[in-house]
């Protein structure tokens, strides 16, 4: 209820008369006035007028369910939000809200993770206010096969939120780490729920470095935040809520066609590793070539050294630049 009567204040240039939020939000006058006071509460700063009604003057940075819902501009992505003050994973809560039964585009926000989850069982480090952590709740209706291709198409969409908010150079490297000038600012991790053989729901968590001065001293030579790379400081709740519209844009494509067929060129236009040498750390024997891109499976494409091309899947491989990180 507080998420509807703060949108259509925040969306109105002016006064909303106390008629209009009651008939539009199904509440009574008194309602409404303790709605009004409770966000008063959590740091909105709403002018009154007896005459005119309510109008929103400045509002808090925050990721509240309140927040975030009253600004979803998306059909079913972020529509419905569970925010933590603090969490151990993301990942976690979500999997368990999916298994308690909650619908595609569920969200899981947190001010802090204890235990934040990175690919191939790494941590992934979260600076409370300074960064964002969030997970996304999926019910696919289709193969396992085609799950590992989720993760680069929330690549594209982080990638061009970050685009657009900071005019940096964003990339990717494959299959779906964001890096800026050559370090990681961006990270996805999708697990998998199944139940009688298929898949139950999918859970695709993002991790965002926005805000930090600085890094940790273990992962400072690899990882960057968007403040370190601009000077800038960024809403937490601005990327949360473009990056749900950018990705519902491009998963009801992918669910469209079947697999990233539309999307490979714009991919490719962020792929840090296309035409360059890249070294492959496979189970049966490293090797080294140039990426050439990928296909219309998310694959990417190498041409070894002795002229063979190669079909490399997320999660078989690691792969890497010959002289670094990218």
């Amino acid at each position: 209820m507080k998420s509807d009567v703060l949108k259509l204040i925040r969306n109105a240039k002016e006064y909303v008369s106390i008629e209009t939020l009651c008939q539009a939000c199904e509440m009574s006058p008194l309602a409404l006035k303790t709605t009004i006071a409770q966000l008063e509460a959590s740091g909105y700063d709403i002018d009154r007028d007896s005459e005119k009604g309510y109008k929103l003057i400045s509002y808090p940075e925050n990721i509240s369910s309140t927040e975030l819902i009253s600004r979803a501009t998306t059909n079913w992505a972020g529509k419905v939000v569970f925010y933590r003050k603090e969490t151990t994973s993301t990942n976690e809560e979500a999997k368990l809200l999916a298994e308690d039964g909650r619908g595609q585009g569920a969200l899981v926000v947190a001010e802090n993770q204890t235990e934040g989850k990175g690919r191939k069982g790494r941590s992934w480090y979260t600076d409370g206010r300074n960064s964002v952590a969030f997970s996304l709740i999926l019910r696919p209706d289709f193969g396992m096969d085609k799950v590992r291709m989720i993760p680069m198409v929330m690549s594209i969409a982080i990638a061009d939120v970050l685009t657009k908010l900071t005019d940096l150079d964003v990339k990717i490297k494959w299959p779906n780490d964001i890096i800026i000038n050559g370090k990681k600012v961006a990270g996805i991790l999708t697990e998998l729920g199944t139940r009688d053989e298929k898949i139950d729901h999918v859970i695709v968590g993002v991790g965002i470095n926005l805000n930090q001065k600085l890094m940790p001293e273990d992962i400072a030579d690899k990882a960057t935040s968007l403040f370190m790379e601009k000077g800038e400081r960024y809403s937490r709740a601005d990327v949360i809520v473009a990056v749900m519209e950018f990705f519902e844009y491009y998963y009801d494509i992918f669910v469209s066609s079947g697999d990233i067929s539309d999307m490979v060129a714009v991919y490719e236009s962020y792929l840090v590793n296309k035409d360059k040498e890249v070294k492959i750390h496979d189970p049966n024997g490293d090797y080294e070539g140039v990426a050439t891109g990928i296909n219309d499976f998310g694959e990417l494409i190498v041409q070894r050294d002795d002229g063979k091309y190669i079909r490399i899947s997320s999660g078989e491989v690691s792969v890497r630049g010959v002289y670094g990180y990218v």
